[in-house]
């Protein structure tokens, strides 16, 4: 087997470029076509790379500058957007350069020209420090973050959530907290049944530091035994739930529970750029029917645009008994994936939802309560890599 297999099998290094300087054309080339890099896209300006930053899952960001001085604003822009390693390249004479970066927050500074190989070896060594950090815990990333989306309406994206949380909660024993990122008309405490006194908006409004104390103070416990952040109670206070708000709360939730389970909208929003950068599951919830089809279609398409890694999605089937004229192996076939878990239609669910008790809780015995409780077991576990098989359908180019 070629040294190329051997890489893919494993993991190729998931790279992204910003910044121009001389030489980084030949450069970018090399890297693209090296076996052990996945070169997920460049943008000359900083800006032009946020959406790729911020929900791209990337492994190491390689910055290039012609300025002979450290680049602040433009490296404080990049890490606003991404905890990613950053590699720094320049060119010509960057003395002054060299002797900044020893106390700034990247990871390699290197003077072009390098060969491509010297240039792979900084990022594998970026890649391996972050991967180590991480595990031992750093930058609070101890907790699991599982993201139950929809891009649409009405599939029981909530009812999956606040059911997943429960049973994390009440079943497992884990410690868990529900975040409502459906910011404008979240649903979460209403259907967890309480009827808490702050939200989302009061923690990120509020003066001081964000940290695990204080994010105690903002949360209602369930008597499941989870806690919930809910959305704020007016539509019109959504915008102040910032990306760069929301990514702190992210980062001390991790430090303070042991799964997060964000409830989001069905929109690609600044809030859910930053949650996606930070999932560790995304949970797609389907239904058997065209519009829901469509869009997931096109969420797909969005996700593959954000560079997101294809083996952290997974799809949830809801009312998948439902004789509705479309059938699972229809649905799989039309977006060429595989549908992960099955949630059968149960008149326990609207029942539930209306007395504000989770289904696992109040209809233990119920077929869609075993469903969820399987689905909680089987997200616990490491995801299995797809074999021969696609997640993201091809985009057609015009």
């Amino acid at each position: 087997m070629s040294d190329a297999h051997v890489t893919t099998a494993r993991q190729r290094a998931r790279i992204y470029i910003t910044g121009t300087c001389d030489g980084l054309d030949r450069l970018g080339e090399g890297l693209a076509n090296h076996h052990e890099i996945d070169l997920v896209g460049s943008s000359e300006s900083v800006a032009g790379a946020f959406p790729a930053l911020a929900g791209g899952h990337l492994e190491v960001v390689v910055h290039a500058t012609r300025s002979p001085r450290l680049p602040v604003n433009e490296l404080a822009a990049i890490r606003e957007h991404t905890q990613a390693p950053i590699i720094l390249l320049a060119s010509g004479e960057a003395s002054e350069l060299l002797n900044e970066a020893l106390g700034a927050d990247v990871a390699d500074v290197l003077l072009l020209p390098q060969l491509v190989e010297n240039v792979v070896f900084s990022i594998k060594k970026a890649c391996h420090a972050g991967r180590r950090l991480q595990a031992e815990g750093g930058r609070g990333r101890q907790g699991k973050i599982v993201t139950v989306f929809s891009p649409k309406g009405g599939t029981g994206k909530t009812v999956t959530a606040t059911n997943l949380g429960a049973t994390f909660a009440k079943l497992e024993g884990r410690r868990t907290l529900v975040i409502d990122l459906d910011l404008q008309f979240g649903d979460a405490a209403i259907m967890l049944g309480v009827e808490p006194e702050k939200t989302i908006y009061d923690l990120v409004v509020a003066p001081g530091e964000l940290d695990s104390e204080k994010l105690a103070g903002y949360t209602t416990r369930h008597q499941s035994g989870l806690d919930i952040l809910p959305a704020p109670l007016r539509p019109e206070d959504a915008e102040l739930v910032t990306e760069g708000k929301l990514a702190r709360l992210l980062e001390v939730a991790r430090d303070s529970y042991e799964v997060i389970v964000v409830d989001t909208s069905p929109f690609f929003h600044g809030p859910m750029l930053a949650t996606l950068d930070r999932t560790d599951e995304l949970l797609i919830v389907c239904g058997l029917d065209v519009p829901t089809l469509k869009n997931v279609r096109l969420s797909l398409q969005t996700l593959e645009l954000l560079s997101f890694p294809s083996n952290r999605v997974r799809f949830v089937l809801n009312r998948a008994n439902s004789k509705v004229g479309l059938t699972k192996k229809e649905l799989e076939g039309a977006l060429d994936v595989r549908i992960g878990f099955e949630m059968p239609s149960s008149r326990s669910v609207p029942l539930s939802v209306n007395r504000g008790v989770p289904v696992v809780l109040a209809e233990s015995g119920s077929d869609f309560a075993i469903a969820l409780r399987a689905m909680a077991k089987a997200l616990g576990r490491p995801q299995e890599q797809a074999k021969k098989r696609r997640i993201f359908p091809t985009l057609v180019k015009a």
